[in-house]
């Protein structure tokens, strides 16, 4: 049987994606249902939606052909999955806070179904505070978000973060959702990416991860069905598809959102996370003067691998760290899952180009094995991580 999907179409320009959305989900073999807000009417006629879905458009909460049954609470239930394209501010505020005085908000409150918003709206608008605070509390309540991009707005000269999802990203992450994979019903963690500590508000310490590991593998989870959270530090990357990404600077930020990710079935901890902090982060930039070059003191950071390995309720099942090495690789690899309590350590050499490179060579180790791979794409080594964590949570190997 076909997995069904409904898309509500919110009110915003980006709209006129939403048609093509639609062909892109049915030609995956998905059947779709629509519904459209009165705003969203203004940029796209239901006679468009209704021609590409071949059923009528839903429009009306008061619309006595169809609601003398309930006909929202029917919306809500008879799918797999609900999408939101353009989410606008409007309607993940209404969503947020509990709202129901449209069809679009009334069904998004009824259902029982995954959701899952694709924002799209002006630069201001996405980073005004009252936005954030309701992205927050959708991401709490377990909706899925994927965007908004970066890039020209409608308006002209408008620029920044807010345009919609390309309908692909959607269509994939979508796919990648109602995905029977291995990994079905699992909830994974993923850190990636560096962190930065601040000097000042000009400089910090960092390193020279690229994030490509760590995104590689998140998006292999996926791929088997997992849910995924990707924390990451900063990176030029796009979020992998069916992924939601949380972007942090520091490692006591990576730290607050990693234990904010829990309960958990598999963490796997790819961030080259800085070891230590400036004690003071100056709040004006430093100057150059005749005293000479400052001293900078340093504070060691949270280990975030050792935490979220300690024993408790909350302890993820598996819980897999990295050790990036330049040297004795195995044996500092096997004295990080004494000391950090780890259930595995995928170790690399370091010392070449795999930093930013887009191979790495790895050895799989456990408290009483080890398994060396050859040199691969970093998206194979993900995939086969991925099945072998599937294999762990005893979960049906998928097929190679």
């Amino acid at each position: 049987m076909s997995k069904r999907v409904l898309l509500i179409i919110g009110g915003g320009i980006a709209a006129y994606k939403s048609l093509e959305l639609i062909r892109r989900l049915k030609e995956r073999g998905l059947a779709v249902r629509v519904v459209m807000t009165e705003a969203a009417q203004r940029f796209v006629t239901t006679l468009a939606a209704g021609a590409l879905v071949g059923e009528p458009v839903f429009t009306d909460l008061f619309d006595q052909a169809h609601e003398f049954d309930v006909g929202h609470i029917r919306l809500a239930r008879e799918c797999d999955l609900i999408i939101v394209a353009p989410a606008t501010a409007d309607l993940m505020a209404k969503r947020a806070n509990g709202l129901a005085n449209d069809l679009a908000s009334a069904v998004l409150l009824a259902t029982d179904k995954p959701v899952l918003m694709a924002p799209a709206m002006n630069p201001h608008m996405w980073s005004n505070a009252a936005t954030r605070r309701n992205f927050a509390t959708l991401q709490a309540d377990g909706i899925r978000l994927i965007g908004p991009n970066a890039g020209e707005m409608a308006e002209r000269g408008e620029s920044g973060v807010g345009r919609m999802a390309e309908p692909e990203e959607i269509r994939d992450t979508a796919i990648a959702f109602l995905s029977d994979g291995p990994l079905k019903g699992k909830r994974a963690l993923v850190t990636a990416g560096p962190t930065i500590e601040a000097i000042d508000p000009v400089r910090f310490l960092s390193n020279r991860s690229s994030g490509k590991q760590g995104y590689a593998i998140a998006a292999a989870l996926a791929e088997l069905g997992a849910d995924v959270t990707l924390v990451s530090g900063p990176t030029n990357l796009a979020a992998p598809a069916g992924v939601t990404r949380v972007n942090v600077e520091s490692a006591r930020d990576m730290l607050e959102a990693s234990e904010a990710a829990l309960p958990l079935d598999v963490a796997v901890m790819v961030a080259a996370v800085a070891d230590w902090r400036p004690t003071q982060e100056a709040q004006t930039k430093i100057k150059k003067d005749a005293a000479g070059i400052p001293a900078i003191a340093l504070q060691e950071n949270p280990d975030i691998l050792a935490t979220l390995s300690k024993p408790g309720k909350k302890r993820p099942k598996l819980v897999v760290g990295f050790a990036a090495e330049t040297d004795h690789v195995e044996e500092h690899a096997r004295a990080k899952i004494a000391k950090k309590g780890c259930d595995w350590i995928v170790a690399n050499d370091v010392s070449g180009d795999v930093m930013g490179g887009a191979e790495n060579a790895v050895i799989l180790i456990s408290k009483d094995k080890s398994e060396a791979w050859p040199r691969m794409a970093k998206e194979a080594v993900a995939r086969k991580l991925a099945a072998e964590i599937a294999k762990s949570l005893g979960a049906k190997a998928p097929r190679k």
